[in-house]
């Protein structure tokens, strides 16, 4: 007689969890139970749910199709008099579904005088915009044109995902956006501030304008081929703007690097109208650039200091100052700092407060949208042509700006706008 030696405690008696328990229930009365692994049954029939979900759409839809031509042809077999068109058989099709192209028999129809009827329910499912519909947001969401195949769900088998058709699916929904971008109007905008910066894809450059409202949101403006140095394509930039509804019997502050050509371009366009401000960021660089590395620290450090004074008097007497010990230094460097000294501290003149003055002393907010449009583009490695830069950057500007928060300090924008537009404000205070 066998032995347990095995102490009886509460762990060893413990039973495993009954995963599930089904009765069966015979005729004589009898049940037997069976315990059955759910987990495992799910696990093995979760790939063929998702499939049956697929066939059932792709049923909807051949459904829906059939239902076109019955309306139009009858029943089958049933010669109406009164019907407008007559079964022809079937042709090769496809439908999109799941982000791909999936075959499906197309229904032909033929009107009285021979015709091809065509169905509109068939030519809604299959229209490309469906699977520019499903192609916009991966690529936007940063995958690349030959990973595109890898991200849908395998629920059906099909087609038109290669690189070729999604890069050409890309490209008309680039090529409408850049468009809507393009043309949109600019009259209902109540902007204060205008930022112009160039932004450059390898061999490529596009000036972008950027503004923002009296509310502190930021706008993408528009953009234009060609660089600021280009006094023609900075004009072409400021007219499209202004045909496009820009307003140009009001008085802004237009924030530029440090480009001539580009502050010529404002003045010739908006006249007394703009107060410049040279960016703060682009003439220390233009400045530094021209002297050697021992003395860029130090030179770097006076004209931070300089800027960083509160008053407008101060700061202007310490620049002069800067540009006397670069006479020494680097004529050139002298030179590059007295042209346009004046119109680095336009905020200060103005009496814009400290806080949004740091924005606005440069054109590091337009900078911040071209460093999330590079990012949208990282997939890209090879730019073929100008159209191509612009689509990109054009139809990502559009993504980003979604995003965009109001700018750091907007709530002492008030003050800005009464220095510009003392009248104005004076009118809505009063009224």
């Amino acid at each position: 007689m066998s032995q347990k030696y095995q102490k009886q405690t509460s762990r060893s008696r413990r039973k495993s969890p009954v995963r599930f328990r089904s009765e069966v229930v015979g005729h004589d009365g009898a049940s037997v139970q069976l315990r059955l692994p759910v987990a495992e049954i799910l696990a093995g029939v979760q790939d063929a749910v998702e499939a049956l979900a697929a066939e059932a759409g792709l049923l909807v839809m051949k459904t829906l199709i059939e239902e076109e031509v019955e309306e139009r042809a009858g029943p089958r077999y049933r010669h109406l008099p009164g019907r407008e068109a007559s079964r022809w058989g079937h042709d090769e099709g496809s439908v999109v579904f799941a982000g791909r192209k999936v075959p499906l028999a197309r229904p032909r129809l033929r009107s009285r005088d021979g015709r091809e009827v065509p169905l509109e329910r068939y030519e809604l499912f299959r229209a490309d915009g469906r699977l520019q519909r499903a192609v916009t947001p991966r690529v936007l969401a940063g995958v690349a044109m030959r990973d595109y195949e890898g991200t849908l769900e395998a629920v059906c088998d099909g087609y038109g995902v290669r690189k070729s058709s999604v890069s050409r699916h890309w490209k008309a929904v680039s090529a409408a956006r850049l468009r809507e971008f393009l043309e949109r109007p600019l009259g209902g905008l109540d902007l204060t501030v205008l930022m112009i910066d160039g932004i450059e894809f390898h061999d490529f450059l596009l000036v972008v304008a950027l503004g923002l409202d009296s509310q502190g949101k930021k706008h993408v403006l528009g953009l234009w081929p060609g660089a600021t140095e280009n006094a023609t394509v900075c004009k072409q930039l400021l007219s499209d703007l202004v045909e496009r509804g820009l307003a140009t019997d009001r008085k802004y502050l237009v924030v530029i690097d440090g480009s001539k050509a580009l502050a010529k371009a404002v003045r010739a366009t908006f006249g007394n109208q703009a107060e410049v401000q040279r960016c703060q960021v682009h003439k220390e660089r233009n400045v530094l650039e021209q002297l050697p590395p021992e003395h860029q620290g130090r030179v770097r450090q006076r004209l931070r200091a300089a800027w960083n004074l509160q008053s407008f008097a101060d700061a202007e007497t310490a620049l002069r100052k800067v540009v006397v010990e670069l006479e020494a230094l680097s004529p050139a460097a002298a030179s590059s700092l007295r042209e346009g000294l004046e119109e680095t501290l336009t905020v200060h003149r103005l009496g814009v407060p400290e806080k949004l003055r740091r924005t606005l002393r440069s054109t590091n907010p337009i900078e911040s949208c071209f460093s999330a449009t590079r990012k949208h583009c990282r997939n890209v490695k090879r730019w073929r042509s100008e159209e191509m830069v612009q689509r990109w950057v054009g139809t990502m500007l559009l993504e980003v700006e979604g995003r965009f928060r109001r700018v750091r300090g907007h709530r002492e924008l008030p003050v800005l706008l009464a220095a510009l537009r003392p009248r104005s404000v004076s009118e809505s205070s009063a009224a």
